[in-house]
């Protein structure tokens, strides 16, 4: 039976992928043919822990892996219970399920060996006003991630000569190997198991980053968000993610913008409605008021008659158009104020007004002297 690739790199099953690879680069270290020359002991590890992390380190193989347990497969294809099926635990030998597939469909004419992995994509959340949304601006943030190490470029050591080429692989990086199967004999390509592909090993590991390649730092990082950006929106920031495997490329980091609710205004994509509280007398008679916009303020023109509820239309006064040119606009709905207490002479002249129109909604167009009369009285 295969040993646990699990317990070989002593985590648990349910390990991220940063234990592992920390698990592996301790045990890397200790068992390194180099640092244990002449060991066969020592040497047969190493050979176990690179398998054991090339397999857990690789989603679709951890997840087969972890579908078939710790034998070679599933039941009836090498391995099993019993260690039966195509040729006795003979046919495919000590491949997993995707090695199986790479013979019959590729794999026995060069195979897919696996190059240095992309980096991981980062996401970085900001909250900001519904100013701010409006006007745009540049902002310094600051994000933890892995980075390429600097001394030694990402290369895992610092000097030529404290790397040698792959003993296994003669540095092509790729090892091949032939598989007795009850349809004949099938070469496949695989990735070195000894140099993880880059066919070379280190003899002497980089002083800063211990021969990852790459070290965990936070790093200051200048994002510029657009005016016009709405809640939600995400912003590429591209080759800012975690830096990709020895000579791989870095992933993207990705800033989600949260816009936050506003106090007066209410954002519908680029409009902006407010609601504005006027008297009585503004309504009847017509005004110039002040109203806020998202700049600071600005004068709207109330005219004779205006109803409660009345909605005005000021053109540009919105946010900008992400995707395009000019503003969108504001909308102001009016709301005529009811006074919730009244002295004597006031209540007499409420009464007297009403008595004026005999107790009927006015149409005021045609009652300018009750318009006279009421400007005369509030003044």
């Amino acid at each position: 039976m295969a040993k646990d690739h699990y317990e070989t790199l002593g985590v648990s099953k349910g390990a991220s992928k940063a234990d592992i690879k920390k698990a592996y680069k301790k045990l890397a270290k200790k068992y390194h043919p180099d640092l244990n020359q002449g060991s066969e002991e020592a040497a047969s590890k190493f050979k176990e822990i690179n398998e054991a992390s090339s397999v857990l380190l690789d989603e679709q193989k951890r997840s087969n892996y972890d579908q078939f347990g710790s034998s070679d497969g599933p039941q009836g294809f090498g391995g099993g219970a019993g260690g039966q099926g195509f040729g006795g635990g003979q046919g495919f030998g000590g491949g997993g399920f995707e090695d199986v597939f790479d013979s019959f469909f590729g794999g026995g004419f060069g195979g897919r060996p696996r190059g240095p992995a992309r980096g991981h994509d980062l996401l970085y959340e900001i909250e900001i006003t519904l100013e701010q949304a409006h006007a745009g601006f540049e902002k310094e943030i600051e994000v933890e991630k892995d980075t390429t190490c600097e001394t030694c470029t990402g290369k895992g050591y610092e000097k030529e000569s404290d790397a040698t080429t792959c003993s296994t692989c003669h540095g092509q990086g790729r090892v091949t190997t032939q598989q007795r199967t009850p349809f004949g004999v099938f070469q496949q390509q695989r990735t070195c198991p000894q140099c993880q592909g880059e066919g070379k090993q280190i003899k002497n590991a980089c002083s800063t980053c211990d021969g990852a390649g790459k070290t965990n730092q936070r790093k200051k990082i200048d994002i510029k968000i657009p005016a016009g950006i709405t809640d939600g929106q995400r912003l590429r920031v591209g080759g800012e993610g975690e830096a990709g495997e020895k000579g791989a490329p870095s992933g993207d980091l990705f800033v989600q913008v949260r816009v936050t609710e506003h106090d007066v205004f209410e954002r519908r994509e680029d409009d902006l409605y407010v609601n504005q509280m006027i008297s009585f007398a503004q309504a009847t008679l017509g005004a110039q008021i002040e109203v806020p916009i998202i700049t600071g303020n600005a004068n709207l023109t109330i005219p004779k008659g205006t109803q409660s509820g009345t909605l005005f239309k000021m053109k540009g006064k919105g946010l900008p158009h992400l995707r395009g040119f000019g503003n969108g606009d504001q909308f102001v709905r009016v709301k005529v104020a009811v006074p919730s207490k009244l002295t004597k002479a006031q209540e007499k002249l409420v009464k007297d007004m009403d008595a004026a129109f005999d107790g009927k909604v006015p149409n005021v167009k045609d009652k300018k002297s009750f318009f006279d009369k009421v400007k005369e009285a509030l003044d």
